[in-house]
């Protein structure tokens, strides 16, 4: 399938909030509002749909009105970017309603992480349109003042023009004991460790097309026909909250997660992984992880890069899956090849 890349972001375009999984931004409206104020000061305009602001419990409204909302924003020619409030864990529902071949004629830069990677990696294989695995309103662009400039200027870079090589964070954070719903966020730091940068749980050098997201989401996909052809792909993974959103998911369940993706064959067809800093864990527990990693991919010699700037820690950068990318033990490297957008 041919790859189709959006417009650049550009001074002055449109973008839209949108709500597909989670309602949890009606708890968090000023981070919203933030998020809004953030794009505006920079010289761009926001357009807010109704499910950013709804909140029917499990998710934001029903699978229909929020695949009504990505339509919508798609169909829209004044809107050149889609970003989504959060995550959750119903994205997938929204995927019955969706028309591909709408999207598909009317592509945007589509933008989140989490749960969203349901929706990612299934434009990709029923488009070919590259999405960004990157920031979230509520939680990047919403932060108080202002979203941590590391997120950002790897977002503006990916929307506007080409990566390059990613050098790690100098520190990062995955501290949940600020308050969003208190606003304890407008008084309040979260504190952040020393980054010690790459780690590579296998040595080796691989070129090919990036294509993942979240662990178990992706799972959500397995035996669809929204399942993507990963046949020559660089895996990204990353992992997420738990039940308590303070700590990781279980690694029992990121052991079976991988488990799962070894009996689907996943590990045969793939050139190497690009792994998330864990979120949530003790040292022990990352050390667990990182054994887990090992093991689910005994047999195998493809390079594995550990501890990238992605997904539930902060700060990220944004990845245009889909496009080009090369890692290289040798060299200590984590390469964008290509850009995500057009001119």
């Amino acid at each position: 399938m041919k790859l189709i890349k959006p417009l650049k972001l550009e001074k002055g375009d449109t973008i839209a909030f949108i709500a597909p999984a989670s309602g949890f931004a009606v708890l968090t409206l000023h981070r919203l509002e933030k998020g809004k104020k953030f794009f505006e000061e920079l010289g761009y305009k926001v357009k807010i749909f109704s499910t950013a602001k709804k909140n029917l419990g499990i998710s934001s409204d029903t699978a229909e009105n929020r695949a009504k909302d990505i339509m919508d924003a798609f169909k829209d020619s004044r809107i050149k970017a889609i970003i989504t409030t959060i995550g959750g864990n119903t994205s997938h529902q929204t995927l019955e309603y969706l028309d591909f071949e709408t999207i598909k004629k009317n592509p945007k830069i589509f933008c989140g992480y989490s749960d969203i990677t349901s929706l990612h990696l299934a434009l990709y294989s029923k488009t070919g349109l590259v999405c960004f695995y990157g920031p979230a309103v509520i939680t990047q662009f919403g932060d108080n003042p202002k979203p941590d400039e590391f997120t950002s200027n790897h977002f503006f870079k990916a929307v506007t023009s080409s990566i390059g090589e990613i050098k790690p964070s100098k520190q990062w954070t995955d501290d949940k004991s600020v308050n969003w719903i208190n606003k304890d966020d407008l008084k309040k730091k979260r504190k952040y460790k020393e980054n010690k940068g790459y780690e590579w749980l296998k040595k080796g050098k691989a070129k090919g097309k990036i294509l993942g997201g979240c662990l178990p989401v992706i799972l959500h996909l397995a035996g669809t026909e929204y399942w993507p052809d990963f046949k020559g792909k660089i895996l990204l993974l990353e992992t997420p909250e738990g039940e308590d959103f303070r700590k990781g998911e279980s690694l029992e369940n990121m052991d079976s997660a991988l488990g799962d993706l070894r009996n689907l064959g996943l590990f045969k067809q793939i050139k190497g992984i690009v792994f998330g800093r864990g979120f949530g864990y003790t040292k022990e527990q990352i050390k667990q992880l990182k054994d887990i990693i090992s093991y689910n991919t005994r047999d195998y010699n493809f390079p594995i890069l550990y501890n990238v700037d992605i997904g539930h820690t902060d700060p990220i950068i944004t990845i245009p899956l889909g496009v080009k990318i090369e890692i290289d033990s040798s060299k200590n490297r984590f390469k964008i090849l290509e850009s995500g957008v057009s001119k």
